[in-house]
Formats: C-alpha cells, sequence, structure tokens
C-alpha cells in the first residue's frame, strides 16, 4: 500500500465519520459500495467533495471514469494519479 491509498483511507473514515473503522483495516481492494464497505450515493457525494477540497481535483459527476474510479482505494488512487496527484 501507498502512501496516497493511506491517505485516502485516512479521508474516507474522517469525512464520512466511520465510527467503528480505523483506517488501517480497510482493505484497498474491498469494494467501497453494495457489500464492501456499504457506502451510499451520499457518501459518494461527500467523499468527492473532500477529494477536491484535499487535493484539488475536480470531480464531475458526468466523468465516465467515476463509476470504476470509486469501485474501492486502489482504483480511487489510481484515478487521482492519473489527474495528477502525488506526482512531481
Amino acid at each position: 500500500m501507498d502512501d496516497l491509498e493511506k491517505e485516502l483511507k485516512h479521508l474516507l473514515v474522517t469525512t464520512l465519520m466511520l465510527e467503528d473503522v480505523k483506517p488501517e483495516e480497510l482493505d484497498s481492494e474491498k469494494a467501497l459500495f453494495g457489500e464492501g464497505l456499504a457506502l451510499d450515493s451520499i457518501d459518494a457525494l461527500e467523499l468527492g467533495a473532500a477529494i477536491g477540497k484535499t487535493y484539488g481535483v475536480k470531480i464531475s459527476s458526468d466523468d465516465p471514469r467515476l463509476r470504476d474510479a470509486f469501485a474501492n482505494i486502489q482504483s480511487l488512487a489510481g484515478f487521482l494519479r492519473e489527474e495528477g496527484v502525488g506526482q512531481q
């Protein structure tokens, strides 16, 4: 697991106020929605806003990559890297 995935786990837990979940307990490959972490559409909006604020990445609801990007922590980190996050 890389630093960006660790940051995203912390951001997810704090933004969504997941009281019974510690960032280090999250599996980077586990689904965020459905049978995985069981997030919902409101959680997605809150997480998207937090990502925008934290990383300066504009997340547009009509971006066809979003469904795959928000599949899990690992794919979300990949999406952010595509957007230039974490690159020097």
